[in-house]
């Protein structure tokens, strides 16, 4: 038994944020807003030594090909794909489209360099440019209070376009879906139903998570909060 008032491993987390470009403070400040029954440290990780460091990692948005091409002048790339295989990882917006296997539709020449965590295919900007930024509430499942909506923000956000099924990997769950009637028109086509993958902003597969619009520029944490109980917490 560990002596009372020491903190053992299983008493903390590191909970790592990738910290090379776009809103990684903001995921900082959230992750601290937290109330959890251990200890959490956060990491702002811009070496391999910090990420070696973490039991999770939030990539955060920003500029999708910016993070991939700097995370490889940091020497980051591969260990960032190593993590993946391992660890918990959550993609919002531009960590969304690095945490998916492949990239359609506004890739930059010479493509996009991915992580491959979550078996989607993924649009960049699928909602426009950033004047065309909105805000909209969603559809819930597993998060908690999830009878109440979550006012999302969706910032030059990408949009899945496909699930690939491999029979090998994790179980894909739908974690949240926008309304039909908010997609944008050059989106909906004729008979598109509900369950189109076009209205998925957020899902999980196994312990990754990825949502497209930006969490941490709300007050509401329960994203973050979900994360770290069932993504990072969670066997």
């Amino acid at each position: 038994m560990a002596d009372q008032g020491k903190l053992t491993y299983l008493d903390r987390i590191s909970i790592g944020i990738l910290a090379l470009q776009g809103a990684f403070a903001e995921h900082e400040a959230s992750l601290h807003r937290l109330k959890i029954n251990r200890q959490l440290h956060v990491i702002l990780v811009r070496t391999p030594e910090e990420l070696s460091q973490c039991d999770a990692l939030i990539i955060p948005g920003g500029e999708s090909t910016t993070i991939a091409l700097l995370a490889r002048l940091a020497g980051l790339l591969e260990p960032l794909k190593d993590f993946t295989k391992s660890k918990p990882i959550w993609g919002t917006c531009a960590g969304a489209i690095l945490l998916s296997q492949s990239v359609s539709g506004g890739a930059k020449k010479g493509g996009q360099e991915l992580l491959g965590g979550i078996s989607i295919k993924i649009a960049r900007n699928g909602w426009g440019s950033q004047i065309e930024s909105f805000e909209a509430p969603l559809e819930l499942n597993g998060i908690r209070e999830s009878t109440r909506p979550f006012q999302a923000l969706f910032i030059r956000a990408p949009v899945v376009v496909e699930i690939l099924s491999f029979p090998e990997d994790p179980l894909i769950t739908v974690v949240a879906r926008i309304p039909l009637e908010l997609l944008p028109p050059a989106l909906i086509e004729e008979n598109m139903s509900e369950n189109d993958p076009r209205t998925v902003v957020a899902l999980r597969q196994g312990r990754h998570l990825l949502t497209t619009f930006h969490p941490e520029l709300t007050e509401d944490d329960r994203f973050h909060e979900y994360f770290v109980h069932s993504c990072v917490l969670s066997p």
